[in-house]
């Protein structure tokens, strides 16, 4: 095993499954275009089916249709074939996936789907199987060889099906103009839903934790309000709230430097007068690289030039958006 060159068989594996997925390209006809006409017509939703590897395959492609605005689910056929099927209503669309085309626990489910009036779509590697004869629609992923050296595990021809399906679900999306806020709402959880669904007001502080002192306050008092909201700045207001200016930790590391007396100077001398602001309704991700692309830690939030509220890195950081 000493002599055994695992990178020339890693490399030969994706030598063949790219030549796979070259190969789908002359499978993109009508019959794709009538399989993407059935579904975004279709009146239900797609229920997808597979066997074994096929199966495992069909799982991810349900997930992704569902994921970029196709309705779709995963039945087993061998549950559907003891009650499962009854998931499966009429006005639905099953995509039903198998290499050979004859999987037998989904040929026994075809005359139930038949006389329930299912649109039978199926993708398989022989346009010649029952599957394929059965189905109103027939998508072919058939492949020249498997990468296994002994033809008989499923790789080149489950990555063929994987990528008609990704193509699916795709042209779907597109075609239904589905936006990065319609993807925002199925995907709630995780990094990807908080930079997208997470806006500043929902991170930013207000009300007592907001830090905010007038422009006549002494340094060391703005440097008392920065200790209390744990923000490292604070912005400068006059009576009415409008936003005159900000003071911020690396402001007051200047002033020491210069050696100010910051019991006697007000931080209206001293407060940078150009703070970055951002409205209350951008994008939480939006703030994070306007601080990243300005090399800044903070941002006030105004609203018609009325302070209302503030955030830091650190707050985005811990609501996740990085």
């Amino acid at each position: 095993m000493d002599t055994f060159d695992f990178e020339k068989a890693g490399k030969a594996v994706i030598t063949t499954e790219l030549e796979a997925i070259k190969q789908l390209e002359h499978y993109i006809d009508s019959s794709f275009s009538e399989a993407c006409n059935t579904i975004l017509n279709g009146k239900g939703k797609v229920v997808v089916m597979g066997m074994g590897k096929s199966g495992h395959i069909g799982n991810k492609i349900a997930a992704t249709l569902a994921s970029t605005g196709t309705p779709a689910f995963f039945v087993h056929p061998g549950e559907a074939s003891h009650g499962d099927l009854g998931m499966i209503e009429e006005g639905d669309v099953l995509l039903a996936i198998s290499n050979s085309g004859e999987a037998s626990e989904i040929l026994t489910l075809l005359p139930v789907v038949k006389r329930r009036g299912i649109t039978l779509i199926s993708v398989t590697g022989n346009p010649a199987s029952t599957m394929a004869r059965l189905a109103q629609v027939h998508l072919c992923i058939r492949v020249n060889k498997e990468a296994c050296p002994i033809g008989l595990a499923p790789t080149a021809s489950t990555t063929a099906t994987l990528v008609m399906g990704d193509a699916l679900a795709v042209a779907l999306m597109e075609a239904r103009g589905f936006t990065a806020d319609d993807f925002a709402l199925s995907h709630p959880g995780g990094a990807l839903g908080r930079k997208l669904l997470l806006h500043i007001s929902d991170v930013m502080h207000t009300g007592e934790a907001l830090p905010m002192v007038r422009e006549n306050a002494t340094v060391t008092e703005a440097l008392m309000e920065m200790t209390r909201k744990c923000l490292g700045m604070t912005g400068i207001v006059d009576d009415q709230k409008q936003l005159l200016g900000i003071f911020t930790d690396g402001d007051l590391r200047r002033l020491i430097e210069r050696k100010i007396d910051l019991h006697h100077t007000s931080i209206g001398e001293v407060m940078g007068k150009t703070p970055t602001t951002v409205s209350k309704d951008m994008l939480a991700a939006e703030g994070l690289k306007l601080m990243e692309d300005k090399q800044i830690n903070g941002l006030l939030v105004v609203e018609n030039n009325t302070l209302i509220g503030a955030l830091n890195l650190y707050g985005l950081v811990k609501a996740g958006v990085m």
